[in-house]
């Protein structure tokens, strides 16, 4: 079978390996179907991860058909369509025992820990496997993996009906939050640099978008909120200054989500955080959102392809890099066809 490996920071290749095989009672051999590059891919290509591991084959966002089941496996068979839950987890250490795996102490995840889905057949656990409707097609449910990233940030947002939701970057994964928090009942403000992302944002149904290149974010922000602030902010820029616009347009008792791994400190002042008793929090994959997002998707409550700009195969993975760092395309989420 054919595998997308990064063999070294830089180095990206196509290359030939056996079909995995069911070792255990409690696995499933997957088709790849589908596939989603992420921005985390991009930054293990680069060499700029700082937990990723090489040589290796990324991709955690992707689908596919069960073509082989373990033993035990009862409640899945040959031809179901699944989703792929990327994370492996100990289940004994402090935060797998609160209820938080998804920062396991020993945590590994598909496609950086371990080999992902950018290949033709992958073997996972059968707890990792998630069946959705027969209905979806592939293009729609690849999807899925990303939007319970929003999930865990508008939960670890705490959103509520009627809270003022300010989502820094309308990106891929900043699209699918504001999906989210509108369906959580959020009033939605986008903020971003390119003003192509700002008219997918309105179309997505933003209730106020703001020009970061041209507008004052702090300014516009006092003046939508009638100078209370935002009371949810979500960083999915991720740079230090955006963390710390973050800090400063956030209403007293509001909460903060963080979803960068910029090393770079921000300087933030702690009167700003202890005058407002602001919650600051990070944000990471996520904690048993599949099910959740899968019956929404199932139930058609999300626009999961309004994210997809480009459809590729596979094999066309280094011009999909390039698109991608091509600043003069308007790219958002690339998809690729196994």
């Amino acid at each position: 079978m054919k595998a997308i490996q990064v063999l070294k920071p830089g180095d990206i290749q196509i290359v030939e390996r056996e079909i995995p095989k069911i070792e255990n009672d409690d696995e499933v051999l997957v088709k790849v179907k589908y596939a989603g590059i992420c921005g985390s891919d991009i930054h293990i290509y680069h060499g700029t991860s700082p937990v990723a591991t090489y040589p290796r084959v990324i991709g955690h966002e992707f689908v596919g058909e069960i073509v082989e089941t373990g033993q035990n496996v009862m409640h899945l068979k040959t031809g179901d369509k699944v989703v792929v839950e990327p994370i492996y987890y100990c289940g004994k250490c402090y935060p797998c025992k609160i209820g938080r795996p998804n920062v396991c102490e020993k945590l590994e995840v598909l496609g950086v820990h371990r080999d992902g889905g950018f290949q033709e057949y992958v073997v996972v656990k059968k707890a990792n496997a998630h069946k959705f409707g027969e209905h979806l097609r592939w293009d729609e449910a690849v999807l899925i993996e990303p939007f319970t990233i929003a999930c865990q940030v508008t939960w670890r947002g705490d959103i509520r009906e009627d809270d003022f939701v300010f989502i820094q970057g309308a990106g891929p994964i900043g699209l699918a939050i504001l999906q989210y928090a509108k369906y959580r009942g959020g009033i939605c403000i986008v903020s971003d640099i390119a003003e192509s992302k700002l008219t997918e944002a309105k179309n997505l149904e933003a209730d106020y978008v703001i020009n970061a290149m041209t507008q004052d974010v702090a300014s516009e922000i006092r003046r939508i909120t009638n100078g209370m602030g935002a009371n949810v902010t979500i960083d999915a820029a991720c740079t230090p200054k955006t963390f710390e616009t973050a800090v400063n347009v956030t209403s007293s008792a509001g909460r903060v989500v963080v979803m960068g791994f910029n090393e770079i400190p921000s300087q933030i002042p702690q009167f700003m955080v202890t005058k407002g008793e602001l919650t600051i929090c990070g944000s990471r994959l996520q904690t048993n959102k599949f099910p959740e997002v899968i019956e929404l998707f199932n139930n058609r409550k999300l626009n999961p392809t309004a994210l997809i700009s480009h459809r590729m195969h596979y094999t066309q993975i280094k011009e999909a890099i390039k698109l991608v760092e091509d600043k003069n395309q308007q790219v958002s989420k690339i998809i690729l066809e196994f």
